[in-house]
């Protein structure tokens, strides 16, 4: 039996005794999961979401997407490579809490700056160990993901639970307004198709992609109107991943029905939501979301699958789309829901999971080049 699993207050890694303080997840259905807590020694609450991903936890905590949600890592060892200064998505970390079966006590990688677990401290957000997470993960696919208390200080149950089923959740918050940026900001001032990204919690490698395909690259809030997005004169505009219920992100679902037609549209992850808003669509919770890097697409035109990867919570419903202007261009191989569509009339096109690969896999980044392909053949037809 390892050290990890003896039942004791403090572990032996090397040389090094390091003390170990309880803490526990509590779900709004009652479940209780007990553990011992690795970040810093607080209490928050948010939905708690499973994630399968088996590497890429830094650039998960840092995906602005995971505003108001406790992720719970499959993958049973996390923290191994440490922490860097290179793979971060956003300019801090978004996640309201992390949950693992085993943090790795030793960081090994040239390229390691920090632990884990001095990441999580350093950043406020909890974390806690030694849950058994297969257990926790089954019980959110049978019931759904629901809300839930990550805690340092408070260990009774029944207080835990009491506070999850008070807790906010994600259903009619925009959340969009909280992780958005302040104000304009250019990426990069050079290439050949002037973008305007629609920040409602972009990643940076979406826009270390775009800057890859040729793009000069403007990152303006999501409060920006049509007007002031228009008055750029961009070749194209991105609408972004972000976190939250989209039918709540009223401002954007605005500004995105009055870019329709007048300049070429890629949405990602919620831009995809955005557009199918703005259309006169529907969205819907699913029951336990898409959150991980293994998960297969198919690309209805071409029969090609991908495997993608993605973080959303929220679907829009195919029913609900004209189908005579709409076409769906992408469908999830495990539940048959919508995963990118294309307007034949109004020149955008747009996908649920993340092409930018971050963390990988890398089957879609081929995306930015259809988008740059677009911008390029707007451009011929204007002259």
């Amino acid at each position: 039996m390892s050290l990890f699993f003896r039942r004791k207050t403090t572990v032996t890694a090397g040389d090094m005794n390091i003390s170990r303080k309880p803490a526990k997840i509590a779900l709004e259905d009652g479940r209780v999961f007990s553990g011992w807590s690795f970040g810093a020694e607080t209490e928050k609450c948010g939905e708690v979401v499973f994630n399968t991903s088996m590497t890429g936890y830094q650039e998960i905590l840092t995906d602005p997407s995971y505003r108001g949600q406790i992720v719970v890592m499959t993958y049973p060892l996390i923290g191994n490579y440490g922490v860097n200064d290179e793979d971060v998505e956003s300019r801090g970390i978004f996640v309201e809490g992390l949950v693992v079966k085993e943090a790795s006590r030793t960081a090994s990688n040239w390229r390691s700056k920090r632990t884990l677990q001095e990441y999580l401290k350093e950043s406020g957000i909890p974390g806690i160990e030694g849950v058994d997470t297969r257990a926790l993960t089954r019980h959110i696919r049978l019931k759904g993901a629901m809300k839930a208390v990550i805690s340092a200080v408070d260990l009774d149950d029944k207080s835990l639970a009491e506070k999850a089923k008070r807790s906010p959740g994600l259903e009619g918050r925009d959340l969009v307004k909280e992780v958005t940026s302040k104000e304009a900001l250019w990426w990069t001032e050079h290439g050949k198709y002037k973008v305007v990204v629609i920040d409602c919690g972009v990643k940076y490698n979406i826009l270390r992609e775009l800057a890859r395909n040729g793009c000069k690259v403007l990152v303006l809030p999501a409060s920006a109107t049509a007007e002031r997005i228009l008055a750029e004169r961009p070749d194209g505009v991105m609408i972004s991943n972000g976190p939250g219920d989209p039918a709540a992100v009223t401002g954007v679902i605005q500004t995105t029905k009055a870019l329709l037609g007048k300049v070429p549209i890629f949405g990602i992850c919620l831009g995809n939501q955005m557009l199918g808003l703005a259309l006169g669509g529907k969205t819907y919770k699913l029951k336990f979301g898409h959150h991980g890097g293994n998960h297969p697409v198919k690309d209805t035109r071409t029969g090609k699958v991908d495997i993608t990867v993605q973080n959303h919570g929220f679907c829009v419903d195919i029913d609900t789309l004209d189908k005579d202007d709409v076409e769906v261009t992408h469908i999830n191989l495990n539940d048959n829901t919508l995963e990118g569509m294309m307007h034949r009339k109004l020149n955008f096109f747009s996908v649920q999971f993340h092409p930018e690969n971050c963390p990988g896999p890398r089957d879609s980044e081929y995306l930015f080049g259809r988008f740059t392909a677009l911008m390029e053949e707007c451009r011929a037809k204007k002259g």
